[in-house]
């Protein structure tokens, strides 16, 4: 089942309670609830969780720069490749979050305790919030600023922020060493296998197993292939 037929059924069995849980009850008052399937296990609650937590901090960045674009939306539905039939539902989560009168910091606080044991969960959050921005080819500089106090409530401090934000400035201006975490004067072998550990990491298998959900895979991909391209500049570079 994808993500979505889980949020059709997640309202009765959703514990997390929050920000989160609220906007999953109203969003319980527009579909028709299968009790038992909404009965989850962990790792179920956890996609859910993360689906519905993004798709809140996605909408009110969206209106960070004080309008929401076309360009925004369609990059969200493509974050999550949102079938046909499902752009319904996911369009009115949507709304009801940027509507919603919790604050966006209630929401990235909610997943920062759910997530707080797997910081790499937290970063894909901060992954798909840059494709969302970055969606209309330029981040405003309050969406940036939006991005860093999301960033900050997840606890990552000034250089980890700047090492994501990094992958995601165009290709070519960014400085390879900051997109892989290296230092300059880390040897060849010592990157070779940072390298390895990244792509070890940052597998698609891995990212669903500590709960995201596979239709957020295409981020994945982006950030692999983001550290990829790092690899050989500097591969290139140092003659590896």
């Amino acid at each position: 089942m994808t993500i979505w037929g889980k949020l059709a059924g997640a309202a009765a069995g959703l514990a997390v309670g929050g920000p989160i849980g609220a906007l999953v009850g109203m969003l319980a008052g527009h579909l028709a609830i299968d009790k038992e399937r909404g009965r989850s296990g962990d790792r179920r609650q956890k996609e859910i969780a993360f689906t519905i937590g993004v798709i809140a901090l996605g909408a009110k960045m969206a209106k960070a720069d004080g309008v929401v674009t076309r360009d925004e939306v369609d990059a969200f539905k493509q974050v999550f490749r949102v079938p046909p039939n499902e752009a319904r539902n996911v369009a009115r989560v949507f709304n009801m979050a940027k509507d919603d009168v919790a604050g966006y910091d209630a929401y990235a606080r909610q997943l920062a305790g759910l997530f707080g044991d797997n910081r790499e969960t937290l970063e894909d959050v901060i992954d798909g919030l840059f494709h969302i921005a970055k969606a209309d080819e330029i981040i405003h500089p309050d969406e940036l600023e939006y991005l860093r106090s999301v960033a900050k409530i997840f606890g990552f401090d000034d250089a980890e922020f700047a090492r994501i934000q990094a992958r995601h400035v165009t290709e070519g201006l960014s400085d390879p060493y900051v997109i892989l975490g290296l230092d300059r004067s880390a040897s060849n072998a010592g990157i070779k296998k940072h390298y390895r550990r990244l792509v070890a990491e940052n597998h698609p298998d891995k990212l669903m197993a500590r709960g995201v959900p596979e239709e957020f895979v295409e981020i994945a991909n982006q950030k692999l292939a983001a550290i990829n391209a790092a690899y050989d500049r500097i591969e290139k570079e140092r003659g590896l």
